[in-house]
Protein backbone atom coordinates (compact mmCIF):
# COMPACT_ATOMS: atom_id res chain seq x y z
CA UNK A 1 0.00 0.00 0.00
CA UNK A 2 2.86 2.49 0.81
CA UNK A 3 4.80 1.40 -2.27
CA UNK A 4 1.33 2.75 -4.04
CA UNK A 5 0.91 5.81 -2.54
CA UNK A 6 4.54 6.50 -3.26
CA UNK A 7 4.55 5.65 -6.63
CA UNK A 8 1.34 8.23 -7.22
CA UNK A 9 3.31 10.33 -5.23
CA UNK A 10 6.78 10.42 -7.81
CA UNK A 11 3.48 10.25 -10.82
CA UNK A 12 1.98 13.31 -9.50
CA UNK A 13 5.42 15.13 -9.66
CA UNK A 14 7.21 14.02 -12.68
CA UNK A 15 3.34 15.30 -14.14
CA UNK A 16 4.14 18.84 -12.55
CA UNK A 17 6.17 20.48 -15.38
CA UNK A 18 4.56 19.33 -17.82
CA UNK A 19 1.32 20.72 -16.44
CA UNK A 20 3.10 24.01 -15.77
CA UNK A 21 4.65 24.12 -19.32
CA UNK A 22 1.89 23.71 -21.19
CA UNK A 23 -0.45 26.26 -18.44
CA UNK A 24 2.38 28.49 -19.50
CA UNK A 25 2.29 28.24 -23.63
CA UNK A 26 -1.55 28.27 -23.16
CA UNK A 27 -0.74 32.05 -21.54
CA UNK A 28 1.30 32.62 -24.49
CA UNK A 29 -0.81 32.02 -26.95
CA UNK A 30 -3.86 33.70 -25.24
CA UNK A 31 -1.26 37.04 -25.12
CA UNK A 32 -0.71 36.79 -28.34
CA UNK A 33 -4.71 36.41 -29.53
CA UNK A 34 -4.69 39.73 -27.48
CA UNK A 35 -2.23 41.42 -28.84
CA UNK A 36 -3.21 40.62 -32.43
CA UNK A 37 -6.91 41.51 -31.86
CA UNK A 38 -5.65 45.16 -30.61
CA UNK A 39 -5.36 48.18 -33.19
CA UNK A 40 -1.43 48.35 -34.69
CA UNK A 41 -1.23 44.93 -33.01
CA UNK A 42 0.62 41.67 -34.87
CA UNK A 43 -2.41 41.31 -37.93
CA UNK A 44 -1.99 45.43 -38.75
CA UNK A 45 1.69 44.93 -38.60
CA UNK A 46 1.59 42.21 -41.00
CA UNK A 47 -0.77 43.67 -43.06
CA UNK A 48 1.23 45.75 -46.02
CA UNK A 49 0.74 49.45 -47.13
CA UNK A 50 -0.61 47.91 -50.44
CA UNK A 51 -2.66 45.15 -48.69
CA UNK A 52 -4.64 47.76 -46.54
CA UNK A 53 -5.40 50.24 -49.27
CA UNK A 54 -6.55 47.38 -51.57
CA UNK A 55 -8.95 46.08 -49.07
CA UNK A 56 -10.10 49.16 -48.34
CA UNK A 57 -10.79 50.22 -51.59
CA UNK A 58 -12.19 46.62 -52.72
CA UNK A 59 -14.00 47.07 -49.42
CA UNK A 60 -15.85 50.16 -50.68
CA UNK A 61 -16.06 49.02 -54.19
CA UNK A 62 -18.43 45.81 -53.18
CA UNK A 63 -20.11 47.63 -50.70
CA UNK A 64 -21.05 50.52 -53.14
CA UNK A 65 -22.06 48.13 -55.93
CA UNK A 66 -24.54 46.40 -53.04
CA UNK A 67 -25.92 49.31 -52.02
CA UNK A 68 -26.60 50.62 -55.67
CA UNK A 69 -27.93 47.12 -56.86
CA UNK A 70 -30.21 47.81 -53.66
CA UNK A 71 -31.52 50.79 -54.07
CA UNK A 72 -31.83 51.27 -58.00
CA UNK A 73 -33.81 48.18 -57.97
CA UNK A 74 -37.98 48.59 -58.45
CA UNK A 75 -39.11 49.27 -55.00
CA UNK A 76 -35.45 50.11 -54.04
CA UNK A 77 -36.73 53.40 -52.67
CA UNK A 78 -40.67 53.38 -52.80
CA UNK A 79 -40.47 50.26 -51.06
CA UNK A 80 -38.39 50.58 -48.32
CA UNK A 81 -40.01 52.47 -45.01
CA UNK A 82 -36.25 53.53 -44.18
CA UNK A 83 -35.63 55.47 -47.20
CA UNK A 84 -39.03 56.42 -48.89
CA UNK A 85 -38.97 59.64 -50.59
CA UNK A 86 -42.33 61.28 -49.18
CA UNK A 87 -43.55 64.42 -50.76
CA UNK A 88 -41.68 67.93 -50.02
CA UNK A 89 -43.40 69.48 -47.09
CA UNK A 90 -44.57 72.20 -49.29
CA UNK A 91 -46.86 69.92 -51.15
CA UNK A 92 -48.36 68.34 -47.38
CA UNK A 93 -50.28 71.33 -47.73
CA UNK A 94 -51.83 70.36 -51.35
CA UNK A 95 -51.67 66.34 -50.43
CA UNK A 96 -54.00 67.37 -47.48
CA UNK A 97 -56.12 69.41 -49.73
CA UNK A 98 -56.46 67.27 -52.43
CA UNK A 99 -57.47 64.18 -49.64
CA UNK A 100 -60.60 66.41 -48.74
CA UNK A 101 -62.35 66.69 -52.04
CA UNK A 102 -61.69 62.96 -52.39
CA UNK A 103 -58.11 63.45 -55.07
CA UNK A 104 -55.39 61.78 -53.12
CA UNK A 105 -54.61 59.45 -55.39
CA UNK A 106 -53.11 62.16 -57.73
CA UNK A 107 -50.59 63.09 -54.45
CA UNK A 108 -49.79 59.19 -54.03
CA UNK A 109 -49.23 58.98 -57.53
CA UNK A 110 -46.59 61.93 -58.05
CA UNK A 111 -44.58 60.31 -54.58
CA UNK A 112 -44.62 57.31 -55.83
CA UNK A 113 -42.89 58.84 -59.05
CA UNK A 114 -40.51 60.39 -57.06
CA UNK A 115 -39.21 57.56 -55.80
CA UNK A 116 -38.98 55.78 -59.58
CA UNK A 117 -36.97 58.57 -60.30
CA UNK A 118 -34.76 58.29 -57.14
CA UNK A 119 -34.47 54.15 -57.98
CA UNK A 120 -33.87 55.26 -61.76
CA UNK A 121 -30.54 57.74 -61.18
CA UNK A 122 -28.84 55.88 -58.47
CA UNK A 123 -27.14 53.50 -60.61
CA UNK A 124 -25.44 56.85 -61.25
CA UNK A 125 -23.33 56.89 -58.05
CA UNK A 126 -21.54 53.81 -58.70
CA UNK A 127 -19.26 55.41 -61.36
CA UNK A 128 -18.38 58.32 -58.76
CA UNK A 129 -17.98 56.29 -56.07
CA UNK A 130 -15.50 54.32 -57.24
CA UNK A 131 -13.57 57.10 -58.93
CA UNK A 132 -13.42 58.71 -55.64
CA UNK A 133 -12.02 55.77 -54.54
CA UNK A 134 -9.66 55.15 -56.62
CA UNK A 135 -8.46 58.70 -55.81
CA UNK A 136 -8.01 58.59 -51.75
CA UNK A 137 -4.20 58.98 -51.09
CA UNK A 138 -2.47 56.60 -48.39
CA UNK A 139 -2.86 59.40 -45.85
CA UNK A 140 -7.12 58.67 -46.52
CA UNK A 141 -6.84 55.76 -46.21
CA UNK A 142 -4.80 55.08 -43.01
CA UNK A 143 -7.45 57.08 -41.60
CA UNK A 144 -10.46 55.06 -42.86
CA UNK A 145 -8.52 51.95 -41.73
CA UNK A 146 -8.40 53.18 -38.48
CA UNK A 147 -11.38 55.11 -37.88
CA UNK A 148 -14.84 53.97 -37.13
CA UNK A 149 -17.00 51.46 -38.69
CA UNK A 150 -18.69 54.27 -40.91
CA UNK A 151 -15.44 56.13 -41.68
CA UNK A 152 -15.13 55.37 -45.09
CA UNK A 153 -18.95 56.30 -45.68
CA UNK A 154 -18.32 59.52 -44.25
CA UNK A 155 -15.11 60.29 -46.22
CA UNK A 156 -17.41 59.74 -49.37
CA UNK A 157 -20.21 62.05 -48.41
CA UNK A 158 -17.66 64.48 -47.53
CA UNK A 159 -15.87 65.03 -50.65
CA UNK A 160 -18.10 63.53 -52.84
CA UNK A 161 -21.81 64.67 -52.33
CA UNK A 162 -21.23 67.89 -54.71
CA UNK A 163 -20.19 65.94 -57.52
CA UNK A 164 -22.50 63.45 -56.70
CA UNK A 165 -25.15 66.05 -57.50
CA UNK A 166 -23.63 67.63 -60.52
CA UNK A 167 -23.73 63.70 -62.16
CA UNK A 168 -27.15 62.38 -60.83
CA UNK A 169 -29.09 66.33 -61.47
CA UNK A 170 -29.46 65.75 -65.05
CA UNK A 171 -31.05 61.65 -64.63
CA UNK A 172 -32.99 62.36 -61.97
CA UNK A 173 -34.84 65.95 -64.26
CA UNK A 174 -34.57 63.00 -67.25
CA UNK A 175 -35.98 60.78 -64.73
CA UNK A 176 -39.23 62.78 -63.51
CA UNK A 177 -40.04 63.55 -66.78
CA UNK A 178 -39.67 59.69 -68.08
CA UNK A 179 -41.79 58.25 -65.28
CA UNK A 180 -44.30 61.46 -65.60
CA UNK A 181 -43.65 62.91 -62.30
CA UNK A 182 -43.48 66.60 -63.86
CA UNK A 183 -47.02 66.20 -65.28
CA UNK A 184 -48.18 64.31 -62.33
CA UNK A 185 -46.80 67.45 -60.66
CA UNK A 186 -48.82 69.88 -63.02
CA UNK A 187 -51.65 68.03 -62.66
CA UNK A 188 -51.99 68.10 -59.14
CA UNK A 189 -50.78 72.04 -58.36
CA UNK A 190 -53.65 72.31 -61.51
CA UNK A 191 -56.47 70.71 -59.37
CA UNK A 192 -55.40 72.42 -56.19
CA UNK A 193 -55.65 75.52 -57.65
CA UNK A 194 -59.17 74.78 -58.36
CA UNK A 195 -60.21 74.63 -54.91
CA UNK A 196 -61.20 78.35 -53.30
CA UNK A 197 -58.58 80.34 -51.64
CA UNK A 198 -56.05 77.76 -51.03
CA UNK A 199 -52.19 79.52 -50.75
CA UNK A 200 -49.88 79.37 -53.48
CA UNK A 201 -47.19 76.44 -53.54
CA UNK A 202 -43.64 75.62 -55.03
CA UNK A 203 -41.46 73.11 -54.92
CA UNK A 204 -38.40 72.06 -56.52
CA UNK A 205 -38.78 68.20 -57.20
CA UNK A 206 -35.12 67.68 -58.49
CA UNK A 207 -33.50 68.84 -55.18
CA UNK A 208 -36.08 66.93 -52.94
CA UNK A 209 -35.03 63.55 -54.50
CA UNK A 210 -31.27 64.51 -55.15
CA UNK A 211 -31.35 65.05 -51.34
CA UNK A 212 -33.14 62.04 -50.06
CA UNK A 213 -31.55 59.86 -52.64
CA UNK A 214 -28.24 60.63 -51.72
CA UNK A 215 -29.52 60.01 -47.70
CA UNK A 216 -30.66 56.81 -48.56
CA UNK A 217 -27.40 55.77 -50.72
CA UNK A 218 -24.86 56.96 -47.67
CA UNK A 219 -27.16 55.37 -44.92
CA UNK A 220 -27.06 52.06 -46.66
CA UNK A 221 -23.29 52.43 -47.61
CA UNK A 222 -22.57 52.88 -43.92
CA UNK A 223 -24.42 49.87 -42.92
CA UNK A 224 -22.58 47.38 -45.68
CA UNK A 225 -19.04 49.32 -44.45
CA UNK A 226 -19.18 48.49 -41.02
CA UNK A 227 -20.93 44.95 -42.07
CA UNK A 228 -17.95 43.90 -44.23
CA UNK A 229 -15.72 45.18 -41.56
CA UNK A 230 -17.45 43.09 -38.63
CA UNK A 231 -18.96 40.09 -40.51
CA UNK A 232 -16.80 37.57 -42.16
CA UNK A 233 -20.05 36.51 -44.14
CA UNK A 234 -19.74 39.98 -45.92
CA UNK A 235 -15.94 39.37 -46.37
CA UNK A 236 -16.58 37.55 -49.50
CA UNK A 237 -13.33 38.02 -50.96
CA UNK A 238 -9.57 36.21 -50.12
CA UNK A 239 -8.34 40.34 -49.74
CA UNK A 240 -11.19 41.55 -47.61
CA UNK A 241 -11.06 38.22 -45.28
CA UNK A 242 -7.17 39.03 -45.29
CA UNK A 243 -7.61 43.02 -44.67
CA UNK A 244 -10.61 42.57 -42.03
CA UNK A 245 -11.07 39.35 -41.34
CA UNK A 246 -10.22 38.67 -37.29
Amino acid sequence: MKFLVRLLIITAFLALPATIANAQMDFLKRGKDLLRDLPGGQSTQQLSDSDIGAGLREALKVGAERVVGQVGATDGFNGDPAIHISLPESLQKVQSTLSRVGLSSMTDDLELRLNRAAEAASPEAQAVFWQAIDEMTWDDVREIFDGPDDAATRYLERTMSSPLVTRMKPIVDASLAEVGAVRAYDQAIGRYKAVPFVPDVKADLTQHVLERALKGLFLYLAQEEAAIRQNPAKQTTELLKKVFGK
